[in-house]
């Protein structure tokens, strides 16, 4: 006898854009001039060269890849500023670096008098060697009451100690109301699963953003609500081709993108992992998009083995020819 077997509902996508800050956010470098000095013209030329993307959500400025660790308060405003002329309606997040919860209040009330639509607290590097949860939590607080913003909590390496939140600490963070998103930037994907099932257990309505840029695919496999990412700077089209696969579910698509994507994250974001920007920046002058990769780093430059590698990535991720 033939027994009528229903047919399996479809699978949902693992990623979705409904969340009110869903979908690809690049997070942007801050160009300079040979001295130094924050280059405004580079600098607003790069942003809506970005933005203007077609399927970017935004904008993710003075984070990591922007050097926010090394501009003053005055620049971060600056940048911001820009920012907020070149993206038009697009979204902002504006990333909040302090060592000081006090300067982090500044900060955060400047990014909302310049039109932030949202901030990202970056942990204090050094929670890297301890922090006592109630000062996590006080530093978050502070922030979050300041800005009178929307709030994305940014969930560091694995490798990275405090700034990587136990699972006590981000229960905790996610008690504050206007958290709306995390940064997971675990760079493990049980890691990044395990923020994802406690986010969705405690608070369904904050979007977990992959950021791992070797492992967008696998993360966006598991589940995403977008990324916040800095491979969007430099190859903006491909990450959105990526999350376009992915919200289509097309697997093989996704894959072959991240065959493409794999060489150039995994050498961007190899050891020595604070030389990230300066590649970013390299990057971009390779494509012709930037005129120099100067930052504040004290390294001044590249080797040429080292560009060589960028250079041949590059083309494997199909972007420029040899």
């Amino acid at each position: 006898m033939n027994v009528h077997q229903p047919e399996s509902a479809p699978r949902a996508p693992t990623i979705s854009t409904s969340h009110p800050f869903g979908g690809v956010y690049a997070s942007t470098i801050c160009p300079m001039t040979p001295q130094g000095v924050v280059d405004e013209t580079a600098l607003a030329a790069h942003l809506k060269s970005v933005v203007t993307t077609a399927g970017m959500a935004g904008l993710l400025v003075n984070g990591h890849a922007g050097e926010n660790f090394a501009l003053s308060r005055d620049e971060q405003s600056t940048v911001m500023r820009i920012a907020r002329e070149a993206s038009g309606e697009r979204k902002i997040v504006a990333g909040i670096n302090a060592e000081s919860t006090d300067l982090a209040v500044q900060l955060s009330e400047d990014a909302a008098k310049a039109g932030a639509d949202a901030v990202m607290v970056f942990p204090p590097y050094s929670w890297a060697l301890g922090a006592d949860d109630r000062v996590i939590q006080g530093h978050h607080r502070a922030i979050a009451k300041a800005s009178n913003l929307p709030v994305f909590l940014f969930q560091g390496s694995v490798n990275s100690g405090r700034t990587a939140f136990t699972q006590k600490t981000l229960s905790g963070l996610l008690e504050i109301d206007s958290v709306v998103g995390i940064k997971e930037g675990s760079w493990e994907t049980a890691a990044y699963e395990a923020t994802r099932r406690l986010t969705k257990k405690l608070r369904p309505d904050v979007g977990v953003m992959a950021s791992g840029d070797e492992h967008l695919f696998t993360c966006f496999a598991i589940g995403s609500e977008g990324s916040l990412v800095s491979l969007a700077a430099v190859i903006p089209e491909l990450i959105v081709e990526l999350e376009r696969a992915m919200l289509a579910d097309d697997i093989a698509a996704g894959r072959a993108i991240h065959e493409r994507l794999y060489d150039l994250a995994r050498i961007v974001y190899g050891a020595p992992g604070h030389l990230a920007t300066l590649r970013l920046k390299t990057c971009l002058v390779l494509l012709g998009r930037l005129e120099t990769a100067t930052s504040r780093s004290p390294i001044k430059a590249l080797s040429a083995e080292e560009t060589e590698l960028l250079r041949a990535a590059l083309a494997t991720a199909g972007v420029l020819e040899v």
